[in-house]
């Protein structure tokens, strides 16, 4: 066969070539989806997965398995938004229905964002305790290192840091193995979940329902797919990225909820409100000093990449609302108000947990209050969906019902916990 020996050097080439490319597009887009599912597990759902387990077993990992494509839709619509219009949440919404309205939008998130950062403080304060340090050193270390991850200088330092700060969650894994979790009893409670009812089931149902949207985690992925420069080219890694997170963050749930249920179903009757509180219940049953560093290292990692995610989030809605420069490649003095809203956001959590003299009482009004504003910032994501998504990018006619259906039963989960806790 005669073929010119430098024909296929050159596909050879031409193939290496575009499978780089290829490689680069989906490095390019990962990170946004991954980072803000890995703060979606943050010390209060830690806490909300241990009392699932402490309490009903394994009953209820059928409903953290249903729970994987709710977390999917919702935050696939707003990276679509992100990618396809090139606009933050606040931005969008300013721009389609005005100023007024994304006040309203930014200010609810602001109340939220505050409050969710007093329970990611609470859960690093839970962690001193379990290491037997005194919290209020702690607390402001690690809002400290808060401050400076985002003084770093670029948004890919930043998500790097973030990222690497989520991976200290993959002890949960290790705290579910050390349980000894019984194979069968975990099919045997995994098939009965469906039958299961009662008031104290549908309130731990709806918990973790509510818990599994957090109205910051919209604003935070839209805009950093923005400030990270995705683009619609993207679109398809930036699709993958959110699947993987999705999946990433609801088995950490489940494990923590094994580990718990492993070792406390029906042998736990206190109560268990606060990270430090799970640790106690589980550390007897996990092996001791191993047990409680690999809880601990695993809430200090949810609680830290949570509040990086949080504050950040706010930090971009409040400069998008105010027509302000806002992103993480600009040096503070360039966008003083974006920052500004960031160290605000981290030093007045930090200090309201160090002055607060009842940590549950502050997180149960932080998780209720989450709950009642949920659906004001659903209900602006399902309205910027129907008006502001390109034509070709727009929801087919099965996503539009799913996704009314899923935002309304997550809308009516949330206030009915929050009911409930009142």
């Amino acid at each position: 066969m005669n073929v010119r020996a430098t024909s296929l050097p050159r596909a050879a080439r031409g193939r290496g070539v575009g499978a780089r490319r290829s490689r680069w597009l989906w490095l390019a887009a990962v990170g946004p989806g991954l980072m803000v599912m890995l703060a979606d597990t943050d010390a209060g759902s830690v806490v909300t997965a241990a009392q699932s387990g402490a309490r009903f077993g394994y009953r209820l990992l059928p409903l953290e398995v249903l729970l994987v494509p709710v977390l999917y839709l919702v935050m696939e619509l707003t990276a679509r938004l992100g990618v396809t219009t090139g606009r933050g949440h606040a931005e969008l919404i300013r721009e389609r229905f005005g100023r007024g309205w994304a006040a309203l939008s930014v200010g609810t998130l602001l109340v939220t964002a505050v409050g969710a950062l007093v329970t990611e403080f609470a859960g690093i304060a839970g962690v001193a305790a379990i290491v037997g340090l005194p919290a209020p050193p702690v607390v402001l270390g690690a809002a400290a290192l808060l401050l400076l991850v985002v003084a770093s200088g670029s948004y890919r330092r930043v998500e790097l840091i973030g990222l690497g700060l989520g991976i200290f969650e993959m002890a949960f894994l290790v705290a579910a193995v050390r349980a000894h979790p019984d194979p069968g009893a975990l099919a045997r409670g995994f098939a009965a979940g469906a039958g299961l009812g009662g008031s104290g089931y549908l309130t731990l149902v709806a918990a973790n329902v509510g818990a599994v949207v957090m109205p910051w985690m919209v604003f935070y992925q839209q805009a950093a797919v923005v400030d990270k420069g995705i683009t619609e080219r993207h679109l398809r890694a930036a699709r993958v990225d959110t699947a993987v997170g999705a999946v990433v963050t609801q088995v950490v749930m489940m494990a923590v909820l094994v580990a718990a249920g492993a070792a406390l179903d029906g042998r736990h009757a206190g109560s268990l409100d606060t990270v430090a509180q799970v640790s106690g219940a589980l550390t007897p049953y996990l092996g001791g000093a191993g047990g409680r560093v690999a809880f601990s290292l695993g809430v200090a990692g949810a609680a830290l990449v949570a509040a990086l995610v949080v504050s950040l989030g706010a930090a971009w809605a409040f400069a998008e609302m105010a027509g302000r420069p806002r992103s993480l490649n600009r040096r503070p003095r360039q966008a003083p108000v974006f920052y500004g809203v960031y160290v605000g956001a981290v030093l007045l959590a930090a200090v309201l947990v160090l002055v607060c003299g009842s940590l549950v009482g502050l997180t149960i009004a932080v998780e209720v209050l989450n709950a009642l504003l949920l659906p004001v910032v659903l209900g602006f994501l399902v309205a910027l969906a129907w008006t502001a998504l390109p034509a070709r990018f727009r929801l087919r006619r099965w996503e539009k019902g799913a996704l009314i259906a899923v935002l309304a039963a997550v809308s009516a989960c949330a206030v009915a916990g929050a009911v409930t806790a009142l």
